[in-house]
């Protein structure tokens, strides 16, 4: 296939490349270049789309798939005017930030959305209304070659983020030290290796699916998740559960974020942030790796990248240990 990626040089846009190129497609990237290198064997068309003039390097020819991933209106605008009606198949990823409400586990892509937003350049706190406004560019455009893919957290080797590695780095880091652990083991936790989503994403593609389909990761009672971390990272030290209502009074920050307790949500509202259904994105194909074999390869990413690292997500050591005197106190 003739394969155009709208980025690329960043982490999931890279993946897809990477993937498509080893299947055999012809990949072309457009970005600015600056996020990193593209894929071996893909092709870069260095372009700003903040330009009138961004896809005028872009060759001029029909393409089997297209895949989008910003967030931003005027960018995702731009190039459906440039190739909506040139593209065979059209993918948007999306994300779960899209709907208005994430307090129903078990909810699917019938809830409700949030307004989209209404400029084509958008700040970071209308991320979600930006997608929806994304999303409905796309089905004006393209309507029945497209898939709108709203992921979920997505983790795996080159997260920048830090969440999905947190745990398991965390064990790694201090094998025998005390380890601060919420006592909610029944929470869920969602991810989903930017590697399954890439290949499934380019299945759909191939074999000319549409939708759109909510795509997280399987759901792992927060317990399990952090116990097996602890295997995988090799920790042996006593297990501190701190309660939950302990760790809001002291202002932990959840989910994400410096001194974060990573993937770790209990904020009223957000019930059904990690747990949605899911189930159509998998009766369409989509499958997961064994969470065992995703957290090591994450531990080989946070050892190239070193565990004793400033982080983006995750307690650090000096915080740890001073919500584990004050819990004792």
């Amino acid at each position: 296939m003739e394969i155009l990626i709208l980025g690329g040089t960043a982490w999931l846009g890279r993946e897809i490349a990477a993937q498509a190129v080893a299947r055999g497609h012809a990949v072309t990237c457009v970005a600015r270049g600056e996020s990193g290198a593209i894929a071996d064997g893909a092709t870069l068309v260095a372009a700003d789309r903040r330009r009138l003039d961004a896809y005028d390097a872009v060759p001029a020819r029909d393409w089997d798939a297209v895949f989008e991933v910003s967030w931003q209106p005027g960018f995702v605008k731009g190039a459906l005017a440039a190739f909506g009606s040139r593209a065979k198949h059209w993918t948007y990823v999306s994300s779960g930030n899209a709907y208005e409400k994430y307090d129903t586990p078990g909810a699917d892509e019938t809830a409700v959305l949030r307004k989209p937003a209404e400029t084509d350049v958008v700040e970071q706190e209308l991320y979600g209304e930006a997608k929806v406004a994304c999303e409905l560019a796309a089905r004006e455009v393209v309507g029945d070659r497209l898939v709108i893919a709203r992921a979920g957290l997505i983790g795996g080797p080159g997260d920048g983020s830090d969440r999905a590695g947190a745990w398991v780095a965390r064990a790694a880091r201090a094998p025998e030290e005390p380890l601060l652990v919420p006592d909610t083991p029944e929470l869920a936790t969602s991810v989903i290796d930017v590697r399954d989503l890439a290949g499934w994403l380019l299945d759909n593609a191939t074999e000319g699916r549409t939708g759109t389909f909510d795509t997280r990761g399987p759901l792992v009672p927060f317990g399990e998740w952090v116990e097996l971390a602890r295997e995988v990272g090799g920790h042996t030290g006593p297990v501190v559960p701190a309660p939950r209502e302990w760790l809001v009074e002291q202002q932990v920050e959840q989910y994400m974020g410096p001194d974060s307790l990573a993937m770790w949500i209990v904020e009223p509202g957000y019930e059904g942030w990690s747990s949605r259904s899911g189930a159509a994105a998998e009766a369409a194909g989509l499958t997961h790796r064994p969470r065992r074999e995703f957290m090591a390869d994450v531990l080989a990413w946070e050892r190239e990248l070193g565990l004793d690292r400033e982080r983006k997500a995750g307690l650090s050591a000096a915080k740890e240990k001073e919500l584990i005197e004050a819990l004792k106190a």
